[in-house]
């Protein structure tokens, strides 16, 4: 059984992957992953009860200002944040008064130590508490690397230095803790709009319940700045609707009676009542936030490979420092001169910078893309998105609208009129789900008549009685385009029905913008050549294949992955393109509501259906792959800078302490960049 848990005050993104192994360590868990950036725990176990009580345990163990809180309310007492947070600023504050007290009064031996041990105690004894607790369970973290630096600094005579770094740390702990919650709380903003209530009518009484209670058929009431709840119809009222949280269009909706409502919108104005269509677990809202809470679960290879190298960073660190130490002593003979150069690797060399902001990027930019109506399935893909060099397109629904129009009608029997001929067609395509059937029957403008004995014959069309007579709608002459519908009667053909497939409002802009970007469109489709052709010329897409089966077009997309060296992308919406979306690199389903099998078999859905969302998810991607590797470019070399400095004596630990907490908030904040990024049209 898979369980999820919040956790609190959980602010360091290296104590939380040790905190991880920690707990996967546990005989009551199977699995577990910390997802530092949203503060929750994920863990499965045969005996959940049992495990969740000994990660509390384990928790409070080793990291006692984090707190656990799960649904049903275990372990959940109410904790003043605010007057833990004065405490601790009055210890902190207290701590470095007699901390400066101890390095510029001139006192007695004795109270020079007693001040300066209080001093350091009540800096950093967090740091060490939590050093201690974790050595002892064969945990080497950078508590471990700051408590060393401050004890043998403190030997060596340089209290100074002991004092100022252990309170800089504690300062720029303060400084990460507040760039950290202000980005999840930015992130939380973007992407948690779940409703809080639905209010139900019984019997002319309101009842506000959650939106998890509310039944099929019910009918609930929104009314102006509250969010439709569930999915479905209104019946009573009109109103303009804010869907930005949903698709990222920020101009409103009207919506009014007898039209379909996804949840998630905001109502501006106007009271609707509406009734419900779906359960909350299958409607709109919960489809997005369930994509969005799973979407930390694939991890890149970037974030996988800093988190493991974290495992071994710090004994690495000390090997370096124990080195950089017995170097520096051979050199210049002065044991506490080389001590000092050893533990200034040990100060800068913290991997804070690189285990936050790393993952917080990611984090951005995947909620940035959500709030656009980009759901991208994971930081994997999102690292592949921005790869693109190639992307593939189905036709029908995907270029084009999938609402087909006549556009002219044939007729071979000088008796009938078009209207006639619309009529018959009708009589048999009233009960064939297919778009070209739907399109027939809506033209008609005459009074469905009854047919009897229909028979829809897989592929070619349907055959039915009329009046007495047999007609027969669909197609027998292979040499017409997919779009001509011929009708007969007997064996005589009476008419044909041309139709047309309008194309997207902005796939032409799309494919220009894609194009511009450098990359390549392809095309494929089932039409005949003819029809495939001047719509790609349209449209200016690069390349196009026609009269293709589904299955013809998975083996494509497979044959054209194996021969291009970079990554590919299946643009599909259909039942039929799934095995299409799951072969290529990148599978995109245009439409949340789609169906079902595309939107699991995708790697990002476009919420809305809009197609000129493909570049700004490559974009949106893009620029956060970019901010990633900024972020590991800029740590990096500030402390490889740091770390030759202080090896040759240029600096101490002063300054590389305010290096590392510098460089440690410049990333959080540089992270942040991605979450407000806007593609350029």
């Amino acid at each position: 059984m898979t369980k999820k848990v919040k956790i609190e005050g959980l602010d360091c993104a290296n104590c939380a992957a040790s905190l991880e192994r920690q707990i996967a360590k546990l005989d009551s868990v199977k699995s577990v992953k910390i997802n530092f950036v949203k503060s929750s725990i994920t863990f499965e176990s045969d005996q959940p009860q049992k495990a969740l009580n000994d990660i509390v345990l384990l928790t409070k163990k080793v990291e006692p200002d984090a707190r656990i809180i799960d649904d049903k309310k275990i372990n959940n007492k109410k904790v003043d944040k605010t007057s833990l947070m004065i405490v601790d600023m009055v210890v902190f504050a207290v701590g470095l008064v007699l901390g400066i007290l101890a390095i510029t009064l001139e006192t007695s031996i004795a109270v020079h130590y007693v001040l300066l041990v209080l001093g350091l105690l009540m800096l950093g004894y967090k740091t060490y508490f939590k050093a201690v607790k974790l050595l002892f369970r064969g945990v080497v973290n950078e508590n471990l690397l700051l408590t060393i630096s401050v004890v043998s600094a403190s030997c060596i005579d340089k209290e100074m230095e002991a004092v100022m770094v252990i309170a800089l740390y504690g300062i720029g702990k303060i400084l990460e803790g507040f760039a950290v919650n202000k980005s999840r709380k930015s992130i939380e903003k973007i992407t948690n709009f779940r409703p809080q209530f639905a209010c139900v009518i019984n019997k002319k009484e309101e009842i506000k319940v959650d939106p998890t209670e509310v039944k099929i058929g019910q009918t609930i009431l929104v009314r102006p700045g509250e969010s439709v709840p569930i999915d479905g119809v209104v019946i009573d009222g009109q109103a303009n609707l804010n869907m930005q949280s949903l698709t990222g269009e920020s101009v409103p909706v009207l919506t009014q009676k007898g039209e379909k409502i996804i949840s998630g919108s905001i109502v501006l104005d106007g009271v609707l009542k509406i009734k419900t269509t779906a359960l909350f677990e299958e409607s709109t809202v919960s489809k997005v936030l369930q994509l969005i809470e799973q979407n930390q679960d694939k991890k890149s290879k970037t974030e996988t490979v800093i988190s493991k190298a974290t495992k071994w960073y710090t004994l690495g660190v000390i090997a370096l420092a124990l080195i950089t130490f017995g170097i520096t002593y051979l050199v210049v003979r002065d044991f506490d001169e080389a001590l000092y150069r050893g533990l200034i690797f040990l100060v800068i060399s913290c991997p804070c910078a690189f285990a936050i902001s790393v993952p917080l990027s990611y984090f951005s930019g995947l909620g940035n893309a959500s709030s656009k109506g980009v759901l991208i399935k994971g930081s994997n893909l999102l690292d592949l998105t921005a790869k693109i060099d190639t992307v593939v397109f189905d036709k029908t629904g995907t270029l084009t609208t999938g609402n087909f129009s006549i556009k002219d009608v044939e007729i071979y029997d000088k008796k009938l009129t078009k209207q006639d001929i619309l009529a018959i067609a009708s009589a048999g395509e009233q009960y064939s789900l297919h778009p070209l059937a739907k399109a027939i029957v809506e033209a008609n403008n005459q009074p469905l008549k009854d047919a009897q004995e229909v028979k829809e014959i897989a592929g070619k069309g349907v055959e039915f009685l009329l009046d007495g007579q047999q007609y027969f709608v669909g197609r027998r002459d292979v040499s017409l385009q997919n779009t001509a519908v011929e009708v007969y009667k007997k064996k005589k053909l009476i008419g044909l029905i041309y139709l047309e497939d309008s194309v997207k409002e902005n796939a032409k802009d799309e494919i220009e913008s894609l194009k511009k970007m450098g990359i390549k469109t392809v095309m494929l489709s089932g039409d005949k050549d003819e029809v495939v052709k001047n719509l790609a010329q349209t449209l200016g897409i690069d390349e196009y294949h026609s009269q293709l089966l589904p299955q013809e077009k998975c083996d494509f997309v497979q044959k054209y992955k194996e021969s291009k060296k970079g990554v590919v992308a299946f643009v599909g919406d259909g039942l039929n393109d799934a095995p299409s979306l799951m072969l290529a690199d990148v599978g995109i389903c245009m439409g949340l509501n789609g169906n079902p099998s595309s939107v699991e078999a995708s790697d990002i859905v476009l919420a809305d259906d809009n197609i000129k969302k493909i570049s700004s998810a490559i974009k949106i991607s893009a620029f956060t792959h970019k901010i990633v590797w900024q972020n590991i470019g800029f740590s990096a070399i500030i402390k490889l800078l740091f770390l030759g400095l202080g090896a040759f004596g240029v600096t101490g630990m002063l300054a590389a302490v305010i290096a590392d907490v510098g460089v440690t908030v410049l990333a959080i904040l540089n992270s942040l960049r991605a979450l407000y990024f806007k593609p350029k049209k």
